[in-house]
């Protein structure tokens, strides 16, 4: 049974970090629906301007980041000292677990696009999780030959193939490529789990649906999905994960469970308390 498009969210242009021009697809309005995706925000840009003031050192708790870049450039530091770069069809993986500090600039290129996701992870694990850090670079991503385009594992699994795991929840993560009028069909089995798409450059179909280009589509139950690119070609993001059906309290970087324990992190930052485990981290 296909998993059909039960619902779209194109998101509204802000700012963050430093001034950083992005769409918020994802946020607050809509955890409870994406659960456990909590935050996505698109990055589309010909003009450095835009993104060069970046995402100075700030904090994180509670959950994972994962980001993804089609084209462009972002340095990575943390409260280590560690420094890593990605660039094109790159991605950066950042467990903050029961807390890190980390810095993220993207670099003058001739076009920024990707997109941050924010992962949740479940409250059992929040304050135990252990701050990680991997750069996913080309060089361990595979791909797949489609009939017309590629499909490039970035996390997760596919057909039998693993690439990096999610150690506190899974995450299969795909950048889908398609040329003009190309078509794929993924087996997206189990219940309980939140799937959707987005299209990052061009329209798309999705299980027989029109799907706008920068619109984030959450999938019903079902087995499989069909993508299909239109009259241009088309580069689709696929993600899936477990449903968690927790509480959410969200302020700012701080995702945890209670107001309380908000609080308490707020108040940890305040007072230099916040980083309870060193961090391990990982570039290969």
């Amino acid at each position: 049974m296909l998993r059909q498009v039960v619902q779209q969210v194109q998101g509204f242009r802000t700012q963050d970090g430093a001034g950083v021009s992005l769409v918020r697809v994802l946020g607050s309005q809509t955890a409870q629906d994406f659960d456990p995706f909590l935050m996505m925000d698109d990055f589309d840009s010909t003009d450095p301007q835009d993104y060069v003031v970046g995402f100075p050192s700030h904090p994180h708790r509670g959950i994972e980041t994962v980001t993804f870049l089609s084209k462009g450039s972002i340095v990575h530091e943390d409260h280590l000292g560690t420094k890593a770069a990605i660039g094109d069809g790159e991605a950066q993986w950042l467990t903050a677990g029961s807390g890190a500090f980390h810095s993220e600039m993207p670099q003058p290129a001739p076009r920024m696009l990707g997109v941050q996701l924010w992962l949740n992870i479940p409250a059992r694990y929040k304050m135990t999780a252990e701050p990680f850090y991997h750069g996913v670079v080309n060089g361990e991503i595979q791909e797949f030959a489609l009939k017309a385009g590629t499909l490039r594992l970035i996390a997760g699994n596919y057909q039998g193939h693993a690439g990096i795991q999610g150690k506190y929840l899974p995450l299969d993560y795909y950048d889908i490529r398609l040329d003009a009028n190309g078509s794929v069909e993924l087996d997206v089995p189990g219940a309980g789990k939140t799937a959707m798409v987005f299209t990052l450059e061009g329209p798309a179909t999705v299980s027989g649906t029109p799907v706008a280009a920068k619109t984030a589509a959450r999938l019903g139950d079902g087995d499989t999905v069909t993508i299909e690119a239109g009259d241009e070609p088309a580069e689709v993001l696929f993600m899936c994960s477990d449903r968690l059906g927790e509480p959410i309290a969200w302020a700012g970087p701080i995702v945890m469970n209670t107001e309380e324990e908000v609080k308490d992190a707020w108040r940890e930052l305040a007072d230099g308390t916040f980083i309870k485990q060193e961090a391990r981290y990982e570039n290969r």
